[in-house]
Parts: structure tokens; C-alpha cells; sequence
């Protein structure tokens, strides 16, 4: 074993990087025969030097993180702050300054992944992102290594642990989105802006990230079709569980039939509830990969935290200072498929459209009518009188496989219609 140690430069020390530095201490003797030498704790980069961090040398913290990743010392840097910048200037200039990159930061990634993997090819060095997504599930280097011979067609799962356990609460104890989402808040599972979780916006970049790889094509955070869990209602799980189904906030990354070109959304949808991801309960992620050899693989486990994430961190350290020692390194990006991304009006699924309809004769011939002009079959139709004596009906349709666009199309016809009162809810039906 080579008894000069490897330095790693930690920035950031919030919920992950103080375990991520907790575990390097603690395990530090297993981390060095694992990877053939010792691995040093160089200098912490944080923002607030003045708070007390449980066994982190004072002397290691500092709040200049340039200068940290300029020493030219260190051999791997560990980015867990977070957002674009300083992160992107951070991680570019440690490729500058001889140091390999493990992140955790999948706005970063998903925004200019590209960017920073030129950057670290261009200087020799490693870009691991094992942590960006679904936390502790290695799902980043099976689906870049593992599967690398084989042809990925679909990814689709849960990436997402606080809209899960919203979603969750709602469709076992019935409550409202605002009680779960305040319940999630107080078990620390939202963030006190919960935005980015239940606009889909940290799903949605997971995506990107995801649909890259899989597909050998980049695929940037504007390529995904993002649609939040904000509109989803009580009354949605009772229809669902009318059909068998539960609601869940999906990504779907998917290559076309023809292998012409892919597809990256993220939006609630109903899923049978024989279907695996339908079980996924509470903050936990799930992940399910379709390809031509391996079939169907699910990934599972829990998807956020502090331990958990710095495992994933850990893992990639344990790699990227493996190839440090051997001269080498790991795969870079691979995009040489260069597919194109569809638009969300181009993708076919399923949909479960809640009408609010007068009740009298004719209606449901009109509605039906509607959805034929648009080239849209209906597979199922169930219709509700009301008894509050409003005189209008509840109109449940069902349709096979549509495309987005002609959906809309009809929908748009549909509020048209003099006997149409409203249109209560519209949801996508996926995992049949």
C-alpha cells in the first residue's frame, strides 16, 4: 500500500458533506485498504467558518473555496454545495489545477454536463456524479458501466423522496395535498421553499441526467417535459383507486420505437397498482430500466439524506482514487448518439380526463363525438349524477395510447361544448 495519502478537498459541509467527511474519519482505515492508499481530509470549504463541526479539524475550514481547489495538492475535490455557481467555476478550475471531481450536484449536471465533461477530458481527469441521483441507489455506473454493452429503451421510476412521500400520505390516510405537504415539513422531508421538489424541477434535472446516459445523447434540463404534483387532488386518488391505480410523480425517459429519437417528461401519473413502483412508500426512490439483454432491472432504496447521498459520494471517491493510483480514468460522457429530443406533443400514453357535465341526455354522445374528431379511442367511459341538484354529472373517460398533441387538441374542444361545465382533472396512465 502506498503510504503517502491522497488529499481530498471537501466543499461544502452541510447534511452531506458533514458525512461525507464523518464516514472519511471513521472509516478510514477500511477506505485505504479498499483503495490502496490513505485518503487525507485536506481543507473543508464552507461559507459560515464560525460554526461548530463535530470532527473536523477547525484548521482545515476555510471560506476560500478558489483558493482550496488551487492548492495544486489536492487530488480529489468533492463538490456537495450545490446550485450552479460558484460550483461550475469550482469544479472547472480544480480540473485546471490537476484535481478529478466526484459532485453531488444534478442542477449542475444537468445544466452544463456536457461543459464539465469536455473540461475534464481535456485536463485528464475524472467527473463521477454517482450522488445526483436516487441518493444511495447506484444507478449512475450501472446504467454508464454495467449496461454500456447492452441498449437502454426505457427508464422510468421515483427519483423523488419528498413528492413521494407527499403522494403517499394523500392516497393512505386521504389527506389533502397542503396536510401532507405540511407533515413532510415538519419530518424534514421538504425544504421550507419545497419548490424545486414538488414542481418537479429536481426530478426533472434527475431526468436529464438520467436520459443522457442511457441514450449516449445529451439531454439538458430544457429538453425535459416538467409537470408538478401541486394540482393533485383527493378526488384524483379516489378516481385512481376506482381503476386500480395510484398516483405517483414519475420520470419517464423513453427511446422512441423506431430509435429515431428519445423522450424525457416528469409528471404525476396513475400506475396500477400491481406494478412495483405502485409499493414505493414514503421518501424511498425507485427506478426501473428496461433494455434488449438485461430485460427489466429495478433499482431501490432510499433516495435523500445525509448518510445515504455520502455513501454514494464515497463510492465514487473510493473509484476516482483508484484511477488516481493506476494513472487512469473512469468513463466520460458518451454522446454518440446524438438523438434528437421530442416534444411532449409528440409522446403516446394513456390519459384520465374528469369532466364536470350536464346531466341530460346527449352529453356523452358529444363527448364521444369529440374525442373521434381527434383521432383519440376511448377505452373506458364512466358517468355520475350528482345529488346535490345542480344538475350536472361527473364524466370519467379513459383513453387507449394518444399523443400529447392530440389530447390537448381535444381538450380544448371539449371546453367548447355548451354541456361541458369544466374540465375537473387530466392525468397520464403509465406502467400497463
Amino acid at each position: 500500500m502506498r503510504t503517502r495519502p491522497l488529499k481530498v478537498a471537501l466543499l461544502g459541509c452541510g447534511v452531506v458533506g458533514s458525512e461525507v467527511a464523518r464516514i472519511m474519519t471513521t472509516h478510514a482505515d477500511d477506505l485505504a485498504a479498499r483503495i490502496g492508499a490513505p485518503v487525507e481530509l485536506a481543507g473543508v470549504a464552507v461559507r459560515r467558518p464560525s460554526r461548530v463541526r463535530e470532527g473536523i479539524d477547525p484548521d482545515l475550514v476555510t471560506t476560500d473555496a478558489t483558493a482550496l481547489v488551487k492548492r495544486g495538492d489536492i487530488d480529489v475535490v468533492v463538490e456537495v454545495i450545490g446550485g450552479i455557481e460558484p460550483a461550475r467555476t469550482l469544479i472547472t478550475t480544480a480540473f485546471e489545477h490537476g484535481a478529478s471531481v466526484v459532485s453531488a450536484n444534478k442542477a449542475l449536471l444537468a445544466q452544463d454536463g456536457a461543459a464539465l465533461h469536455a473540461a475534464a477530458d481535456e485536463h485528464g481527469k475524472d467527473l463521477y456524479y454517482e450522488a445526483a441521483v436516487a441518493g444511495a441507489i447506484p444507478l449512475i455506473r450501472p446504467l454508464r458501466e454495467s449496461l454500456a454493452g447492452d441498449k437502454v429503451n426505457r427508464v422510468l421510476g421515483i427519483v423523488n423522496g419528498t413528492t413521494n412521500f407527499i403522494l403517499d400520505k394523500m392516497d393512505s390516510t386521504g389527506a389533502g395535498y397542503q396536510e401532507a405537504l405540511d407533515e413532510a415539513t415538519a419530518l424534514g422531508y421538504a425544504e421550507a421553499d419545497p419548490t424545486a421538489d414538488v414542481e418537479a424541477f429536481d426530478a426533472a434535472a434527475k431526468a436529464a441526467i438520467l436520459a443522457g446516459i442511457a441514450f449516449h445523447t445529451r439531454v439538458r434540463l430544457d429538453d425535459v417535459y416538467r409537470e408538478g404534483m401541486t394540482e393533485v387532488t383527493s378526488a384524483d386518488f379516489a378516481s385512481a383507486r376506482e381503476m386500480g391505480c395510484t398516483i405517483k410523480l414519475l420520470a419517464i425517459c423513453e427511446r422512441a420505437a423506431d430509435g429515431a429519437s428519445v423522450t424525457a417528461r416528469v409528471h404525476p401519473a396513475m400506475i396500477p397498482l400491481s406494478h412495483p413502483l405502485a409499493s414505493v412508500r414514503g421518501a424511498y426512490n425507485a427506478v426501473f430500466v428496461e433494455s434488449d439483454a438485461a430485460g427489466q432491472l429495478m433499482f431501490y432504496g432510499p433516495g435523500a439524506g445525509g448518510a445515504p447521498t455520502a455513501s454514494a459520494v464515497l463510492g465514487d471517491l473510493v473509484a476516482v482514487c483508484r484511477n488516481r493510483l493506476s494513472g487512469a480514468t473512469g468513463p466520460g460522457e458518451s454522446a454518440y448518439a446524438a438523438l434528437p429530443v421530442s416534444p411532449m406533443g409528440d409522446v403516446v400514453t394513456r390519459y384520465h380526463i374528469s369532466l364536470d357535465v350536464a346531466d341530460k341526455p346527449g352529453v356523452l354522445a358529444q363527448v364521444a363525438t369529440v374525442f373521434a374528431e381527434h383521432g383519440v379511442s376511448i377505452d373506458t367511459v364512466r358517468q355520475q349524477g350528482r345529488l346535490d341538484g345542480s344538475g350536472e354529472a361527473s364524466l370519467v373517460v379513459v383513453t387507449h395510447r394518444a399523443s400529447d398533441a392530440s389530447l390537448t387538441g381535444t381538450v380544448e374542444a371539449l371546453r367548447k361544448l355548451d354541456t361541458v361545465r369544466g374540465v375537473a382533472s387530466i392525468m397520464r396512465v403509465e406502467g400497463e
